[in-house]
């Protein structure tokens, strides 16, 4: 008991040194690298980007993901702007598919748009419209401009838009930062948001991202960041646990070495391993943990975690903590490849009902050993459909990415109108073809088969046909409501192309 309490005493006070440690491989990055501003300020545009915006740097570099075929690409591109059209009804009764979509990944070109639906910063940045000027207006407390200011060049040193000192990524990740600690004085700053907050720029403006970064910070990761970290030691516990399920292998060895999840987890899950994966895979990790939530954080760790130490073979290299630890940041790019990475972790059976299970075990057990908790934050939500549903709001009110002016506007409106009657023309034509086509083969038939005096067609499978003679009128003609009632149906089914975009 008291060895346990001597290392839990250890990894509280390495956890509380984890901006040091931020600060000092940020450090080690621009000594070896041409990451620093003195290098590279004012001549991003004679440097060549990939498809990310890198310019270099290992975990960036452009791992050749697989590429999905572009008109794959538009179609669900063309999928994802029809749910934007109507996403509370999507939310409410097709989440599941909306599940299936982001597993397969989000196209890049509402990629940031999707995480601000599924996020609920959409909504949320409706319902506080002006706040983000007002905070941004205010000067903010100087030990978190300070310790802010230090770390901006430090987040993602090769990307284009965090290049120089000087450009709009680190003025805007500053403006972000600075607004939080205003919007949550009594949080303040963490170094692990940095890179959070540096990821979502990459994808959408200032002000979407702060509230982007209000809904991680409240409702995805509650109390990750705050004082203490006790949310981090805790969700380190439930992942040591969770793993004597998916490999009891790797848990025994890490049990065996007595190696606090906390030193080798912290950076993974603080970060969402945005600091860790290959950049393909960060993003496609991402498009799954806004739609399910931590649990996805979970399974990534659980599977690299299972890869990594999860054989006896494994293990002969790693006997012992430094190893085991050194091997563990050190992780196989074969293990983090976006394919092999995100089938597995979609294959992964842990559900949320488990983590919350196991959270109130662990937090029984902190209670006995810690006493309660500092900060208390609100419960966290697994995933878009609980946020959705935790807050009812009005309907989103989408907005055209391009505006036309009035003339313009105007003559698209009368093209789309008249596109629109000679469609119906053109439906109006081949249905009366159809009937014509009908009614001829029913009089060939009649012709063949024989009538009875009555004038009924005899089959010779007992079944009966009224004739249609020259004299009768014709049945009655479809009427242009069945048709699109009939039309509708059929496009409501999910089609087996659906199924595979």
């Amino acid at each position: 008991m008291d060895n346990s309490e001597e290392r839990n005493r250890d990894a509280v006070e390495q956890t509380s040194l984890y901006s040091g440690a931020m600060e000092s491989l940020a450090g080690s990055r621009e000594l070896s690298s041409l990451g620093s501003d003195s290098e590279l300020n004012g001549y991003a545009g004679d440097l060549k980007t990939n498809r990310y915006g890198f310019v270099g740097g290992a975990q960036q570099a452009d791992d050749c993901p697989d590429e999905v075929p572009v008109d794959v690409l538009r179609q669900r591109e063309l999928k994802w702007l029809e749910m934007f059209s109507n996403w509370d009804k999507w939310m409410a009764k097709r989440h599941k598919k909306i599940q299936l979509r982001c597993q397969k990944g989000i196209p890049p070109s509402v990629r940031g748009r999707a995480w601000q639906y599924l996020s609920g910063s959409k909504v949320k940045m409706e319902q506080n419209k002006g706040k983000f000027e007002e905070l941004d207006s205010l000067p903010g407390d100087p030990k978190w401009v300070d310790i802010i200011e230090r770390d901006l060049h430090r987040q993602f040193p090769f990307h284009e838009m965090f290049i120089s000192k000087e450009g709009h990524g680190q003025k805007d990740l500053f403006r972000v930062l600075k607004a939080y600690t205003l919007h949550r004085p009594e949080e303040g700053y963490c170094q692990a948001q940095a890179p959070i907050a540096a990821v979502l720029l990459m994808h959408m403006p200032a002000e979407d991202a702060f509230w982007c970064l209000v809904q991680i910070c409240e409702k995805y990761l509650p109390g990750y960041y705050s004082t203490g970290l006790e949310a981090i030691q805790l969700d380190g516990e439930i992942l040591f646990s969770l793993l004597r399920k998916v490999s009891p292998v790797a848990h025994r060895h890490l049990s065996k070495y007595k190696i606090d999840p906390i030193l080798y987890m912290t950076e993974w899950f603080m970060c969402a391993f945005s600091r860790t994966l290959p950049w393909s895979s960060v993003l496609h990790v991402w498009d799954i943990f806004f739609c399910e939530g931590v649990k996805t954080i979970f399974r990534v760790a659980l599977v690299l975690l299972k890869h990594m130490l999860g054989s006896a073979e494994k293990l002969k290299t790693c006997q012992g903590e430094y190893e085991t630890i050194d091997k563990l940041k050190t992780i196989d790019p074969k293990y983090m490849q976006e394919g092999f990475l995100i089938q597995e972790i979609i294959e992964l059976p842990i559900a949320e009902r488990e983590i919350e299970k196991e959270h109130l075990i662990q937090l029984k057990k902190w209670r006995e050993t810690h006493g309660e908790l500092l900060c208390r934050p609100a419960p966290r939500m697994h995933g878009a459909k609980p946020i959705s549903d935790s807050e009812p709001h009005k309907k989103i009110q989408t907005s055209p990415s391009i505006i036309l002016p009035k003339e313009v506007d105007d003559f698209e409106k009368k093209k789309q109108t008249k596109e629109s009657k000679q469609f119906q023309k053109e439906m109006e034509k081949q249905r009366l073809k159809k009937q014509k086509e009908m009614s001829k083969k029913k009089k060939q038939s009649a012709g063949k088969s024989g009538t009875t005096a009555n004038g009924v067609v005899k089959i010779e499978t007992g079944s009966q046909y009224p004739v249609i003679s020259s004299g009768a009128s014709e049945a009655p003609l479809l009427q242009n409501e069945q048709i699109w009632q009939s039309t509708e149906s059929l496009s409501s089914e999910p089609s087996e192309q659906d199924t595979y975009l």
